[in-house]
């Protein structure tokens, strides 16, 4: 194999998958199906936005993906790791060491200040921060002064920044970013959304979004769309208008069948 052709091989690792992902909550009538032959692959070192209507699934593909609830179907991947073949215990070991996260509401301990809510992931794995990444993440998110703050002395916007350099601090695999713009203002929401372009695009990062909003969706490489519990379709370099009329497609009631 030439060079080149390892070189695009290398470009198409996966960080993580899912094929046919079938995921029910409940029993008999009340069951629901949540996810119906879901399919999904994310190449490393990209950002992708997962969107869809309410109760589409989303948020089910994504803790599936970060290894937070077991499928009942199909087969979910970390890098080449099968997560339905870890224990418990081995699971939560390979969110802790693997993979990142930042949610809507930040989830900061209040009694650390930003610095000790960065370090926390590492500290409670036994490990130091790489100085030289600390830095940069504290440079680049604007932090250096917000440092020795506890979170109810931070604006939302410094809050949800401490959260992304909690999840990228270790160098994680792949972060996963439940509305992470959701209870920001439009400039902080924005800024949040170009560093995890940054991130991407700069440092290698691995990415998967889930938003219901187009303009963020638009910073991604990719946005997949799901529909019933399945990927229904995908669209690479979005942009807002393009998200916008796939998403009304998939919000308009299906036409009978013959006509």
């Amino acid at each position: 194999m030439t060079a080149a052709a390892l070189a695009g091989t290398a470009t198409r690792t996966l960080a993580a998958s899912a094929q046919d992902v079938v995921k029910v909550y409940g029993r008999g009538d009340a069951a629901v199906r949540a996810l119906d032959g879901a399919s999904l692959d994310v190449e490393r070192g990209t950002f992708t936005a997962v969107m869809g209507p309410s109760g589409s699934g989303k948020s089910t593909l994504m803790h599936l993906l970060a290894g937070l609830d077991d499928a009942d179907g199909g087969v979910v991947r970390l890098g080449d790791t099968d997560l339905s073949t870890l224990s418990e215990r081995d699971r939560t070991l390979l969110r802790r060491e693997r993979v990142g996260f930042v949610f809507q509401s930040f989830n900061l301990v209040p009694t650390l200040t930003a610095a000790e809510n960065i370090a926390l992931p590492l500290a409670l794995a036994g490990r130091r921060p790489d100085p030289a990444w600390l830095d940069e993440l504290v440079a680049t998110l604007g932090l250096g002064d917000r440092l020795r703050h506890r979170p109810s002395e931070l604006s939302g916007g410094q809050q949800q920044r401490v959260a992304v350099a909690r999840a990228l601090v270790s160098k994680p695999e792949i972060v996963f970013a439940d509305e992470p713009t959701g209870n920001l203002d439009s400039r902080a929401g924005t800024a949040l959304l170009e560093f995890l372009q940054h991130a991407s695009a700069d440092l290698g990062q691995t990415i998967v979004m889930v938003t219901h909003d187009a303009h963020a969706a638009a910073h991604a490489d990719r946005v997949a769309f799901l529909a019933d519990g399945r990927v229904v379709d995908q669209l690479d370099s979005p942009q807002p208008q393009q998200i916008l009329a796939r998403m009304a497609d998939l919000a308009a009631p299906s036409m009978p069948k013959g006509r």
